[in-house]
């Protein structure tokens, strides 16, 4: 009798672990769709926009590439990228990509470049730039 309570509770565990699984569809998955945030940096062939976010401590930050080639997001100053480390979190993403920052939870102004773009010295920013004002 004791074997057949075993065999019963296995079968009973194996039909849980297969309902479980669930019945998705036999086609093959789509591109994921970009992820919902509020606080959201879109980057185009124009540059980043918009170019600047003013954010709660805590908030993490959305960067998503609409531009036909990648782009390596990190923190400023370029080449130390030390300001802001929750930035670098973000790191290169091509084209339909995005990514988020780790939680910003210092008050403080964050600036930010592309990498491979990085600000001139001689003037202020460039279409690769941005800030994020965490307050």
């Amino acid at each position: 009798m004791d074997n057949d309570r075993s065999v019963a509770i296995l079968v009973l565990l194996v039909c849980l672990v297969l309902a479980s699984c669930g019945g998705g569809s036999n086609s093959s998955p789509g591109p994921s769709p970009t992820p919902s945030n509020p606080y959201t940096f879109t980057l185009t062939s124009s540059g980043v926009s918009p170019k600047e976010l003013t954010v709660p401590i805590g908030t993490r930050v959305l960067f998503v590439n609409q531009d036909s080639r990648p782009h390596d997001m990190a923190s400023d100053p370029h080449p130390e990228h030390t300001d802001c480390t929750e930035i670098n979190a973000v790191g290169v993403l091509n084209n339909g990509q995005s990514r988020e920052t780790l939680n910003l939870v210092t008050v403080k102004t964050c600036g930010f470049h592309d990498h491979d773009n990085p600000p001139p010295t001689t003037q202020a920013g460039n279409q690769w730039t941005g800030r994020i004002i965490v307050r």
